[in-house]
């Protein structure tokens, strides 16, 4: 009885979910899982944050935010993953390892652009402001999608069917959404304050070397 029963809602949550992955309601279905995860990640990552400092408030307005982010780079993938899938056709190996590297090369460093400068202007900064944040982190966020995406975006283009790529992505990567949301949020004044206090102290010690010498002369 029990089976019968699971097997006829499997049959009907089907029914209902098929449309959201055909035709035009894809491209809605990829823009708001867009949103939806990252908004989950972030909710991830503050909850790490606050459970490391219990004083920390909850920041729903800053959820918000990577929400309406999120979902400005569904559509953008959802346009990306359409045109790869129609300029190398097929699961071929070979095939395979071109779209991920052309993925890595042309899409992690566009979309991780965007992610910032959408993340600056939504929170209220300028662009050069989220620009100058960017390049600042973009080094560490690359090496991190390196060790991430290669390995998930081959079983992406080798297993799935086309329509479900940009759900996978934002559904399979929710440690990545949290990752995004510590890197941009992340406070880098301390380390900015430490190498300041280095370079000090590396100065402080040129010049009493240089001292000494004229010590020793006079």
């Amino acid at each position: 009885m029990l089976h019968r029963a699971g097997k006829e809602f499997l049959v009907r949550m089907r029914f209902y979910v098929r449309p959201l992955f055909q035709g035009r309601y894809l491209m809605v279905t990829n823009t708001v899982s867009g949103g939806f995860t990252l908004a989950l990640g972030d909710v991830v990552a503050q909850t790490r944050d606050i459970y490391k400092d219990p004083t920390r408030a909850r920041d729903w307005r800053r959820t918000g935010n990577m929400f309406i982010v999120g979902c400005s780079m569904g559509p953008i993938m959802h346009v990306w993953y359409n045109m790869l899938d129609k300029i190398l056709v097929g699961k071929a190996m070979s095939t395979v390892v071109m779209k991920m590297l052309l993925d890595q090369i042309l899409a992690s460093p566009a979309l991780g652009l965007w992610y910032f400068l959408g993340m600056g202007l939504v929170e209220g900064h300028t662009l050069s402001y989220a620009w100058v944040d960017f390049k600042r982190k973009f080094v560490e966020l690359l090496a991190v999608d390196w060790c991430v995406w290669p390995v998930a975006q081959m079983i992406n283009f080798y297993f799935l069917s086309p329509k479900y790529r940009v759900v996978y992505i934002n559904t399979v990567t929710l440690g990545w959404d949290a990752y995004l949301s510590y890197l941009k949020h992340r406070d880098d004044s301390q380390a900015t304050e430490l190498v300041s206090e280095n370079s000090t102290v590396n100065v402080q010690e040129k010049t009493l070397l240089q001292s000494k010498p004229l010590e020793e002369k006079a």
